[in-house]
């Protein structure tokens, strides 16, 4: 009898991981660019500087309110449909921002920023979807590769801002040029994505738990909480960092290179976030993730000097991958797939709220709570604390509950 060679196990999941990593990596590097000069581009444009970071925080709006609907598209006509519909979103807000920044219109750059938030809601899941045909113990893992993928986003993004920031008489045209072009190479891409549409509902059958019953599993709550918290926190600080950074007599560049070194801590850990996760535990990383968090800002508020931007944006980045890779695998276990969609909507539009307020407070605190970019830098670090709080209680409260409950 002939042997007949076997499927590798998962075999759909690590092609659809492969197109995931290399989404990550091509469209993904927009958004250092865009954070990258975001703030700079509005504090140009701004009447007060205290709105210097609202394009930012119109860009995690539009990703907040695009949530829901992307999730509710996928759910009914694929991943792939969102995908694409996200790059259409990333492409038009690049192109607004380029006429705002010709314009010299701060209204207008503002209205390229919210729909740019179509791309980073559609990017978010990323995640989710590596996860979808994953079985076992791959389905952490597929999430941390795919969030490896940035890895290289965090390479390209930063030095090509270096090379299109100043290109052109108009200060970061350039750049938002070169996000119309990335866009457009993601149709191409998503065609070889292969996740099969799930199933529709019966509408005359209840197929899994309501929101407010989804928000009430302990699991789903603190899941939640600590993503939201990892995201916001890291959002918070990134932000204002390259503000921070010029405002202490640094150049661009320089801004830039702190934001490679940021988002690659950012990335890197994920090639093995996976199998940390296997090993010890969801929850486990997500607690060594909050205290990673908590010793960048301890290190950024140690002085404004080149060393400790670095070292405390590499913390930030670190921290961020584990509390937020953690709290998407506790998600990914605590449903069933009937309620896919609307579970992962929430969680998104839950995050990307707290990372909306975190980023609409980064203008104010960094430029409008003291005299100087210190005094600013100092403020935003310190707006930490009650967050991080926050989701250690969350998280040793749900350590605590199933001896509680026994």
């Amino acid at each position: 009898m002939t042997d007949v060679a076997q499927p590798l196990p998962d075999a759909r999941a690590r092609r659809n991981v492969t197109v995931l990593v290399a989404a990550q990596a091509l469209l993904g590097a927009q958004m250092p660019m865009i954070f990258t000069i975001g703030g700079l581009a509005g504090q140009s444009l701004a009447p007060n500087p205290c709105w210097a970071t609202l394009p930012l925080s119109l860009i995690v709006l539009g990703s907040m309110l695009s949530a829901a609907p992307l999730a509710g598209l996928m759910q009914r006509f694929g991943r792939r449909t969102g995908f694409i519909l996200g790059t259409g979103g990333g492409a038009a807000g690049g192109a607004i921002g380029a006429l705002g920044l010709v314009q010299g219109s701060f209204p207008l750059f503002l209205a390229g920023s919210f729909l740019t938030g179509i791309y980073l809601s559609a990017q978010g899941f990323y995640r989710f979807a590596a996860a979808d045909t994953a079985t076992g113990d791959f389905q952490p893992k597929a999430i941390s590769y795919v969030l490896a993928g940035g890895l290289a986003a965090a390479v390209i993004g930063p030095q090509l801002v270096k090379v299109t920031a100043e290109s052109m008489v108009v200060p970061f045209l350039g750049t938002y040029l070169t996000v119309i072009a990335i866009n457009l190479a993601g149709p191409l891409l998503f065609l070889f994505l292969d996740i099969p549409t799930p199933p529709r509902r019966d509408p005359a059958h209840h197929h899994g738990r309501r929101r407010s019953e989804l928000l009430r599993d302990p699991a789903i709550a603190v899941a939640i909480i600590c993503a939201m918290v990892s995201y916001a926190l890291m959002n918070l600080v990134m932000t204002s960092t390259p503000l921070a950074v010029v405002g202490c007599g640094f150049e661009t560049g320089t801004a830039a290179d702190i934001v490679t070194a940021h988002v690659l801590a950012m990335y890197v850990p994920s090639f093995f976030t996976g199998h940390l996760i296997a090993r010890y535990g969801a929850r486990t990383i997500v607690a060594l993730g909050l205290a990673i968090l908590a010793a960048a800002g301890g290190v950024a508020l140690t002085g404004v000097e080149i060393e400790q931007f670095l070292v405390a944006l590499v913390l930030l980045g670190i921290g961020w991958n584990f509390g937020f890779i953690g709290a998407t695998a506790m998600l990914a276990q605590s449903h069933g797939p009937e309620e896919r969609g609307v579970v992962q909507g929430m969680n998104d539009l839950i995050v990307f709220g707290g990372v909306t307020v975190a980023s609409l407070a980064s203008g104010g605190l960094m430029n409008c709570s003291g005299g100087s970019a210190e005094q600013g830098w100092i403020a935003v670090n310190l707006a930490m604390v009650p967050f991080l709080a926050l989701a250690g209680g969350a998280l040793i409260w749900l350590a605590m509950r199933p001896r509680a409950e026994g």
